[in-house]
């Protein structure tokens, strides 16, 4: 069984994949030459050629392994299917962009060794675009508020985690997977290594804005029920307002004093009240769409193809 597992996500990277494996490569032979690896480059159904070039690494490098899926499925569940596959007893996560800082591995590993079970990178400046950098703050703060992970928690996609947290995840079979909530429901003993967040080697990211709302529904309906909590409170809420609306009208009448409602008013209200109602019942629908999908047994991912042997040597 290898020590490492290196587990990369493959979408529109057939430019920067081999540079991403070979810092890899560089990295472990430089700083790690006693510890035997292996890295799984998961392609995501990318509608570039990064396939023929993970099956080339894959044929040469006796410790690559490549899983082809049948359909784009999602970062998330590329991953899980990467973890499905490897054997490490540290597991590595990282991009396929080149903007993991591959040569702060070592500080994220002895902070894993001081008896943490997961150990994240956090970046104090994240070279991303705008559109990113808010998605990015978007789900921490949607973590924040429905996973309650430890305090000033910091995540991103580069960290390390022992083996049997990987194998814990795994064992979620649903077809909505969210890792951080995977993580925090595993294990609390979780840390992070503050380092420098570097600049993508090519192209833009792969998210876009359906892609990220997809992502923090699954935050918001996989792991939590706070969302239905929120609705609860909002229909005590109104409910309150209308009670105390209607005695105050009762006073009034009772004191003699009339006024003609403008009928604005009312239709804002209505429409606000309306509106809360109807984001409410959307959300109630989507976790009851999300309980039928389940029960219907859709796939996580599917595994179209696999290349390369499971190696333990240092290629």
């Amino acid at each position: 069984m290898p020590k490492f597992s290196f587990v990369i996500p493959c979408y529109r990277s057939e430019k920067t994949i081999t540079t991403v494996v070979e810092e890899i490569k560089s990295e472990m032979a430089a700083k790690r030459p006693g510890d035997d690896y292996e890295i799984v480059l998961v392609n995501d159904c990318s509608p570039d050629n990064v396939w023929s070039v993970i099956e080339g690494l894959a044929n040469t490098e006796k410790n690559v392994i490549g899983i082809n899926l049948a359909k784009n499925f999602g970062q998330h569940s590329a991953l899980m299917a990467g973890y499905g596959k490897c054997t490490g007893e540290y597991v590595v996560s990282l991009d396929d962009d080149g903007q993991a800082p591959l040569d702060s591995l070592n500080d994220l590993i002895a902070k894993l060794e001081e008896g943490y079970d997961v150990v994240y990178a956090y970046y104090h400046e994240i070279k991303q675009n705008l559109f990113r950098r808010f998605g990015s703050w978007m789900a921490g703060l949607m973590g924040k508020f429905m996973l309650e992970p430890p305090k000033d928690f910091k995540g991103s996609s580069f960290y390390v985690a022992r083996g049997f947290v990987i194998r814990e995840m795994c064992n979620y079979k649903n077809p909505f997977p969210y890792l951080v909530g995977l993580v925090l429901r595993t294990t609390r003993k979780i840390a992070w290594v503050e380092t420098n967040h570097r600049s993508r080697l090519e192209g833009t990211s792969g998210y876009s804005f359906v892609r990220l709302l997809g992502l923090w529904l699954n935050g918001f309906t996989a792991f939590s029920v706070k969302p239905l909590r929120v609705s609860t409170f909002l229909g005590f809420f109104f409910a309150f307002l209308g009670f105390a609306f209607t005695i105050f009208v009762i006073v009034r009448r009772l004191l003699g004093i009339t006024t003609v409602d403008g009928w604005s008013t009312i239709i804002a209200l209505i429409l606000i009240i309306g509106g809360c109602i109807l984001v409410m019942l959307g959300l109630i629908g989507e976790y009851i769409g999300r309980i039928y999908i389940c029960i219907n047994d859709s796939p996580q991912y599917v595994i179209k193809q696999v290349a390369g042997e499971r190696g333990s040597s240092n290629a």
